[in-house]
């Protein structure tokens, strides 16, 4: 049995403590709860019957024994110092994204956890769904040939009362924008099924909400392989959530995810696929996830965690991987405040994300 503590009870808690404290994995438990508010850290420990805590260290020192992994869903902009701070324990520690808000910082999170011998896990659900699965298998099979364009499109709908229930939100300090919050789950997926960029170009505008960061942006990308890419991202979509997609353009065929968390395959089209039967089969087995599309992705990730270190197995999304989307962020705010194409292998001069 893998025994998890959260440190962080915020929203995206409900997911982690649900499928945790609700043993809805496989060979885990949730047996204790962090909040630096006593009050939520209160609720969550009452909730699923474990001890809560308002001090991670005094959580650490008590319960010692009955954690094996450490779940860090602190706001962005303390990943990398609650992960510092905790690895020395010896736990293996799960982090939501974005990992960091620097680069810096995510050096310092991974360095920390290869001296404690411990995993670093980076929270990336939507690698798990089972449409970008087959997209992906897709990719691995070279079914595509050449790529030649490769779209994210991330458009939600998060108000003033969103970014109102903490201080932190939508601040360059902790947070950042639409960029580094919502659209890194799919600037992540389009990276990891188009390769390596190159190039980006992008410009944002804050529309529709007082914060201090963006809520709306374009990006073009050139990636090495000399294919182009877009991402486009706004909390400003008015009145609800639109939609988080994915398309893939190559040679041989085109692939579309689309639903509110590239949850649902759209389009999915191969030369190879001559009478049609291929895309029957794939749009009725793989045509949507189960129908908790937000929670689907956070069940199977946890799963992997446990599958991961019971049998010693290499980190779906380990903390070089997580590091390259924020490497991808972070040229994306550096172009928007040089206003000039930059290179993804750069030293951030300009970029405002996690600013102390």
């Amino acid at each position: 049995m893998i025994k998890f503590a959260i440190v962080g009870c915020g929203r995206i808690a409900r997911k982690h403590a649900g499928n945790l404290g609700e043993n809805k994995i496989p060979g885990a438990r949730l047996t204790a709860v962090c909040d630096i508010i006593e009050s939520r850290a209160k609720e969550y420990g009452e909730k699923y019957n474990v001890p809560w805590y308002t001090d991670m260290h005094n959580m650490m020192k008590c319960e010692n024994e009955n954690i094996d992994v450490i779940d860090i869903l602190t706001p962005s902009g303390d990943h990398a110092k609650n992960t510092v701070d905790l690895a020395p324990y010896g736990k293996h520690i799960i982090v939501e994204k974005p990992m960091a808000l620097t680069l810096h910082d995510a050096d310092t999170m991974i360095e920390a956890c290869d001296k404690h011998g411990i995993k670093l896990f980076v929270v990336k659900q939507n690698r798990l769904n089972l449409p970008v699965k087959k997209l992906r298998e897709a990719l691995e099979a070279e079914r595509f040939g050449k790529m030649v364009m490769g779209t994210v499109r991330v458009r939600w709908c998060r108000d003033q009362e969103y970014y109102d229930q903490d201080s932190w939100r939508g601040t360059w300090k902790h947070d950042g924008g639409c960029f580094a919050n919502q659209a890194i789950h799919h600037v992540d997926l389009l990276q990891w099924m188009m390769g390596e960029v190159e190039t980006v170009f992008a410009k944002s505008a804050t529309r529709l909400v007082d914060i201090e960061a963006e809520d709306t942006g374009v990006v073009v990308l050139k990636f090495k392989s000399g294919a182009l890419g877009v991402i486009e991202a706004t909390t400003a979509t008015r009145p609800k959530d639109l939609e988080g997609s994915i398309s893939i353009l190559g040679e041989k065929g085109t692939v579309e995810i689309g639903g509110f968390a590239v949850n649902e395959m759209k389009i999915w089209n191969f030369l190879d696929d001559v009478d049609g039967s291929d895309r029957e089969e794939v749009l009725s087995t793989y045509k949507q996830n189960p129908p908790d599309v937000y929670g689907f992705g956070h069940t199977e990730y946890l799963t992997n965690v446990v599958d991961v270190i019971q049998n010693e197995k290499a980190a779906l999304v380990d903390g070089l991987a997580g590091r390259k989307s924020l490497e991808l962020i972070a040229a994306i705010y550096e172009s928007i405040e040089t206003g000039k194409e930059v290179q993804v292998n750069f030293v951030p001069k300009k970029c405002r994300l996690g600013i102390r």
